[in-house]
């Protein structure tokens, strides 16, 4: 059995956390340390470094994956070592790893074999409380909503109609519906509501599009948290519980410095996932690396169709920014499953934007010479350039070729090109049918009744210029999971709506989505372990 990424990431001497910063124009002073090799920035290193000019901004996508995942971070992360190789002064941006996947079947999130983001133990558990923060600052708001009721209801709220839960960064089906405040009168009033991970908080999507602070603040008092009905929402404002969420989240929403095992700068800050949220690091860790970076390598989750459409309708929506290339991820097994025909309609959404595409094909070591040659022919009938990235097995320098390939895409690009999916006058069921029919080849999308409504509801209440984010598997194109390839003659069908007020964008949910996630038969946590002195064994 050959070395497990905990193992090759634990036998790399890692560079002091200041002299990383230092690399990109940090001071000792800019930094808060968690230890020797993690740090937040301060807001005044931020704010000194807006005047700077930005980078070139890279974003690595995927066609579709299979269940076991494709590299996308681990590409994501070669890719900078490997421009940096190239004499480039490359950054990373990236999310951080929930405690559900960790712990469930999928693993961490910091990449793998000599492609990592270290600490990868740190960055994969705890971090620097990022995620725990998050949770009690979504936590707070419920709990302050539960003892409004409690304490007499002055705002009248109908304990059927409150729209807000609580989270845990966890794999735990159990909660996904439970009944809070029995015991009577002394323990609240009893009413159904359920658990949703953490990565799928509106509070986790609100760090990662806010400016600042403030901004974070005055988001969090738009959340709505309930429906009187008869047109009135209930927000955080009304709760009076946005500024204690704030305290909560004052050193979180600062971005936190790591570094790739060759000492590359990485900036890994916020973790909505890509299928239920936009899935997308934060706004503030990204725009700071334009500034610190000559070329920023990011990355959004899943494939085209998800991660990548939101990074683009989103993402870059709200925080004005302008990409000048994506790379796609292909594996030979991504292929066997989904087919050629896959492949070029993720090529066709890159170009939807303006953005000009490149193919990675993150080459497994048990990839045949003939395999490869097969995707280099594919894509070369596509007319798309293709980097081959052997970046597990060599580090940056098995990552050089891409990023040759990368870098011709930057120079030859025309960044007055990219450009939005759709205008924010068109309307919230006009703008998901644009995204069902052009980015998945739908014929259409059938709302259900209720969504509807919702929808007809919310652009009458004046949220009708929102960008909208659909929550849909990341198994197939369509919103049906058993449908690989690239489907065809199929309608998406939206069962529900949710108004995400302060993060600024509308959910609609296509298919049997689940924003608690379950663990499954055989549990990552089962191999997982830490022995006499003190090692952490089993975490990939």
């Amino acid at each position: 059995m050959g070395k497990q990424d905990i193992d090759i990431a634990r036998a790399v001497k890692l560079q002091p956390i200041q002299a990383i910063g230092e690399a990109v124009g940090l001071n000792g002073g800019d930094l808060e340390p968690y230890g020797s090799y993690k740090a937040k920035i301060r807001w005044e290193a931020i704010e000194r470094a807006s005047s700077r000019p930005d980078g070139a901004l890279v974003l690595v996508t995927a066609m579709t994956p299979t269940p076991a995942g494709e590299g996308k971070s681990t590409t994501t992360i070669g890719l900078a070592d490997g421009l940096r190789r190239l004499g480039k002064r490359a950054i990373v941006a990236m999310r951080e790893p929930s405690l559900g996947p960790v712990f469930g079947v999928k693993g961490g999130g910091t990449g793998g074999g000599h492609t990592q983001v270290a600490p990868m133990e740190d960055i994969n558990l705890h971090f620097t409380g990022d995620m725990h923060a998050i949770g009690a600052a979504h936590n707070l708001l419920t709990a302050m909503l539960d003892n409004h009721i409690a304490q007499g209801n002055a705002l009248g709220l109908d304990s059927r109609r409150i729209l807000w839960q609580r989270v845990l960064d966890m794999n735990d089906r159990a909660l996904r519906r439970v009944i809070v405040g029995l015991g009577g009168p002394a323990h609240g009033v009893p009413r159904e509501t359920g658990f949703d991970i953490t990565v799928a908080s509106e509070i986790m999507a609100i760090l990662c599009l806010a400016r600042d602070l403030q901004d974070f603040k005055a988001r969090v008092e738009r959340v709505v948290v309930a429906d009187r009905g008869e047109g009135a929402l209930v927000t955080a404002r009304e709760l009076r519980a946005a500024g204690a969420m704030a305290v909560l989240m004052k050193d979180a929403i600062k971005p936190n410095l790591v570094q790739t095992l060759e000492a590359t700068p990485a900036l890994v800050h916020g973790g909505p996932f890509g299928n239920i949220a936009h899935g997308c690091n934060s706004l503030i860790a990204t725009r700071l690396a334009l500034k610190l970076g000559e070329i920023v390598v990011t990355e959004a989750g899943f494939a085209s169709d998800l991660g990548a459409e939101k990074f683009v309708n989103i993402k870059c929506r709200t925080g004005g920014l302008v990409p000048s290339a994506a790379v796609i991820v292909v594996t030979t097994r991504a292929l066997a499953l989904h087919g050629e025909e896959n492949l070029a309609k993720h090529v066709e959404n890159v170009r939807l934007y303006g953005l000009p595409p490149v193919v990675a094909l993150n080459r497994f070591t048990d990839d045949t010479d003939d395999k490869v040659s097969t995707v280099l022919s594919t894509c070369r009938t596509l007319g798309v350039p293709c980097g081959v990235s052997r970046g597990w097995e060599l580090g940056g320098a098995g990552v050089t070729d891409l990023a040759g390939t990368v870098l011709d895409a930057i120079r030859s690009g025309d960044r007055s090109s990219f450009r939005y999916l759709y205008p924010d006058e068109l309307g919230l069921a006009a703008k998901i049918e644009t995204i069902a029919t052009r980015v998945y080849g739908a014929d259409g999308v059938a709302f259900a009744p209720a969504a509807a409504a919702k929808l007809a509801r919310f652009e009458a209440l004046g949220y009708g210029r929102l960008p909208v984010c659909v929550a849909k598997t990341q198994n197939s194109l369509s919103d049906d999971p058993k449908r690989p390839g690239r489907p065809r003659g199929f309608t998406v069908t939206v069962r529900d709506v949710k108004l995400s007020a302060g993060a600024g964008f509308v959910v609609a949910y296509a298919g049997d989505i689940l924003t608690m996630p379950g663990l499954p038969k055989v549990p990552g946590a089962e191999g997982i372990d830490i022995d006499g002195n003190g090692n952490i064994v089993g975490l990939f």
